[in-house]
């Protein structure tokens, strides 16, 4: 199915940036907003996809005091974005208006309109109409709560994968993903992402380990310019100490890191988890031993980069053929709609996404 708009952009370092607006009940839409506001010259050429009367209420809620509210500029296609002037809210009407919903409740109208926007998004990527993809933040329980397709999905990534493998006419497993957190300081890339503790033991496998090897090698080598220096973590403690505590490197990951040094992967390892993240961290006075981490599951390597701030991190998905960036939190419903949202971390995907859109 093509979501996707007829007018087409022309290829090149002008191409546009979409934005999807997450779900309207959260604060993607205010983040958004103070982002426009807040970084004109970034913005420029960056578009919403969304619903514009949502975007007009979160341009009122994000006014400071003696500021007027920034206008929508209503959008027809991707490529217009080039003819609107600054100081301008760009949105793109994704299919029918959303009804207003209230802040901070979770609406299976909003969950639908979210992933609708997701998958417009997706599709003008594909196409070449748009140059990347910068995605607000759903909220899952609503995404589920739209019913089909998107409660087959358990966020934005396996949307995009499922997306693109259609694109592509291959099954998804044919199209691997991975997920990296990224801020100033460190780098992370999981081998596995959503799922059970349980089930991302038995995840650490030779063949996944050794394709997150490989996306990571080949996403970050045209960012750096070079191969990266990876590092992998154990999955045990101390990287199981020669098998006292665990075989899994011994039988698994080593194999894997050997066979990708033999195709020009710069790694090493596996590392004790509990010290690597420190020597991988890239501060002042502190140069980092390592590009990025390679974590065995969700946890071990997204605590330490959100603990080094949760507005400083940003999703990147890696494998696509797309790029796509994220900020690194979810739609805080909590203070949506109360204009305190901080939009540092979709700042810096919209940077990050920049980046890798010209890499």
């Amino acid at each position: 199915m093509n979501h996707h708009a007829d007018t087409k952009s022309t290829p090149g370092p002008q191409q546009s940036i979409v934005i999807t607006m997450g779900d309207a009940a959260g604060i993607g839409p205010e983040i958004i907003a103070k982002a426009f506001r807040a970084q004109p010259e970034l913005m420029a050429g960056c578009f919403v996809a969304g619903d514009v009367q949502t975007m007009r209420r979160a341009a009122g809620v994000v006014v400071g005091a003696g500021q007027v509210a920034l206008p929508v500029a209503v959008l027809a296609g991707p490529v217009l974005v080039q003819d609107v002037p600054p100081n301008c809210i760009p949105v793109l009407q994704v299919g029918a208006e959303l009804s207003p919903v209230p802040w901070g409740v979770v609406s299976a109208s909003a969950g639908e309109f979210a992933g609708r926007c997701v998958l417009w998004a997706a599709d003008a990527a594909l196409h070449g109409d748009v140059a990347a993809v910068v995605t607000a933040p759903l909220h899952k329980e609503a995404l589920s709560a739209a019913g089909a397709p998107y409660d087959g999905f358990p966020g934005h990534t396996e949307m995009l994968q499922a997306q693109a493998a259609q694109f592509l006419g291959q099954s998804v497993k044919r199209v691997p993903v991975r997920m990296m957190l990224a801020n100033d300081e460190l780098r992370t890339v999981l081998v596995s992402i959503h799922m059970s503790m349980r089930d991302a033991i038995d995840a650490v496998t030779f063949d996944n380990v050794l394709e997150t090897l490989r996306i990571t090698h080949a996403a970050l080598s045209k960012v750096l310019g070079r191969a990266p220096r990876i590092a992998v973590a154990g999955l045990n403690p101390h990287a199981g100490e020669g098998g006292l505590f665990g075989r899994e490197e011994m039988d698994l990951i080593l194999p894997a890191m050997q066979v990708a040094r033999a195709e020009g992967c710069s790694v090493s390892g596996p590392w004790a988890p509990d010290t690597v993240f420190m020597r991988a961290r890239n501060a002042v006075g502190h140069p980092g031993e390592f590009d990025v981490v390679v974590a065995m599951y969700h946890d071990q390597g997204l605590i330490p980069v959100k603990y080094l701030g949760v507005e400083q991190g940003v999703n990147v998905t890696l494998g696509l053929p797309l790029v796509r960036t994220s900020p690194d939190h979810g739609t805080a419903f909590d203070i949506a709609g109360t204009g305190r949202a901080d939009p540092s971390s979709l700042i810096k995907a919209v940077r990050m996404a920049r980046q890798l859109s010209t890499s």
